[in-house]
């Protein structure tokens, strides 16, 4: 059968439009459909913008440390309006960018939403395509818990258009969104609370990075209040909301901004057309080569809720536009060492295994850690602390996992991911020259075990 395009590509997002431009480089005839805007959540409302406003949030702590260093800075203001006007200045010319990459790569692009017909059939605007393959790749979408008076609260779909930086905030949740935008608000000026429900925020991180990074927000000022929940949102007459919590205490706030989850984004998408299968979470199940239920149709990113990085999307429509077009270069996607970092303020980064996991994978574990005032603050008033750590395999010395908790340490993160992709021991990391003075260089001269 003749078919109108070989890949259809659903979501520009990403992995979709990582997909759809090197498919057409190989010599596919790619179609994209995106109803919304290039670059998906990650350029418009995620790491992105996010990763913008950071660096604003960051200045109130530069400029307070400059006196150390014989800088007077008197009268300096913050303006929210200005923040978020150069940030949508900047987010639009990346649009512009994704829209160049795939036009210039030879795709077809649509700018409307699509609806699934039959396997090898989309609906877009009206028209009808067919296409031997077709890819979702649409995303997540936050969620608010159902309580009364939830549509006052706000996600990471409006809080980067607020028109001005809200007095008093609750941020709500316990993951990367919510600990980065505690630290966003608190640092460009609001009076923020973070809510979280659990025992410790950041699930799943090494708990030395978790205890630390709480104690460094506790320190800036930043209110934590863990096993905490909210019950209901009521509006009140001076323009405020009331949140009463399920202990029955009630805190005010000028915002509620919610970061408590994101689900697979399927509305609309007509999957009852194609008999595609969810799996139990309510994501879209696909096999080791990301094809569905349905053969013809594959999928990526959030929407099969595996590893919801961007890096980890861009691999796997790297992994399809191979796998389908340029098979002799296939290589499937490797979820084993992933990097990733928390931008808090301080940031905080990790590779490789916790020391929790470690341990229950049956590892005989030593550790190593340092901890220390970074250079650059010694001549303020900052009492902040980085954290640094390695978790080290004791019968084969591998490491299995570095952790940082302190400026840059994304940065620094990622050139460690490299040396445990490789393998690399303790002994290399101790033959290792360190650059001097830096804080990086601590990851090469730990040599004594904090515990075993």
């Amino acid at each position: 059968m003749a078919y109108d395009f070989d890949l259809f590509v659903i979501g520009a997002g990403s992995g979709g439009v990582r997909a759809a431009r090197f498919a057409a480089g190989f010599g596919a005839r790619v179609a994209v459909a995106e109803s919304r805007y290039l670059g998906g959540t990650c350029v418009n409302v995620g790491c992105v913008p996010k990763k913008l406003l950071v660096y604003g949030a960051h200045y109130a702590e530069e400029i307070g440390q400059a006196q150390g260093y014989g800088w007077t800075i008197d009268g300096a203001t913050f303006d929210w309006k200005t923040l978020i006007a150069n940030k949508d200045r900047e987010i639009q010319r990346l649009n512009g960018i994704y829209r160049n990459l795939l036009v210039d790569s030879g795709v077809t692009l649509l700018q409307a939403h699509a609806r699934l017909i039959d396997p090898h059939t989309v609906e877009v605007d009206g028209q009808r395509y067919s296409a031997e393959h077709i890819l979702i790749a649409t995303g997540g979408w936050p969620q608010v818990p159902d309580i009364p008076g939830r549509e006052h609260a706000i996600t990471s779909n409006e809080v980067f258009y607020l028109e001005s930086l809200p007095r008093r905030v609750l941020v709500v949740g316990g993951g990367y969104i919510a600990v980065e935008f505690a630290s966003i608000f608190h640092g460009c000026g609001a009076d923020t609370s973070l809510l979280y429900r659990g025992e410790l925020f950041l699930r799943g991180f090494d708990g030395s990075l978790r205890d630390h990074l709480k104690d460094e927000l506790i320190k800036k000022g930043v209110d934590l209040q863990f096993n905490t929940d909210i019950a209901r949102i009521d509006p009140q007459a001076d323009g405020s909301l009331m949140a009463t919590l399920k202990d029955g205490r009630t805190l005010t706030a000028d915002c509620i901004f919610y970061a408590t989850g994101r689900r697979p984004m399927l509305d609309g998408l007509g999957l009852e057309q194609v008999e595609v299968a969810l799996d139990e979470r309510g994501y879209i199940a696909v096999d080791d080569e990301f094809r569905t239920s349905a053969p013809s149709i594959l999928a990526i990113g959030d929407v099969i809720g595996r590893v919801q990085l961007t890096p980890v999307a861009l691999a796997e429509g790297m992994a399809v536009a191979r796998r389908l077009f340029r098979p002799a270069d296939y290589r499937p996607v490797d979820y084993a060492t992933i990097p990733t970092a928390v931008f808090s303020l301080p940031n905080m980064a990790t590779v490789g295994l916790t020391e929790e996991q470690a341990r229950e994978q049956g590892h005989k574990v030593t550790i190593f850690e340092s901890r220390f005032r970074p250079m650059k603050l010694t001549m303020t008033e900052s009492l902040e602390r980085s954290l640094m750590k390695l978790v080290v395999d004791a019968d084969t010395d591998r490491v299995l996992g570095c952790h940082m908790a302190g400026p840059d340490a994304g940065e620094i993160m990622q050139g460690l991911a490299v040396a445990l992709k490789a393998g690399a021991t303790k002994r290399v990391f101790d033959d290792t020259l360190g650059i001097h003075p830096t804080a990086a260089e601590e990851f090469v001269t730990m040599r004594t075990p904090a515990s075993i």
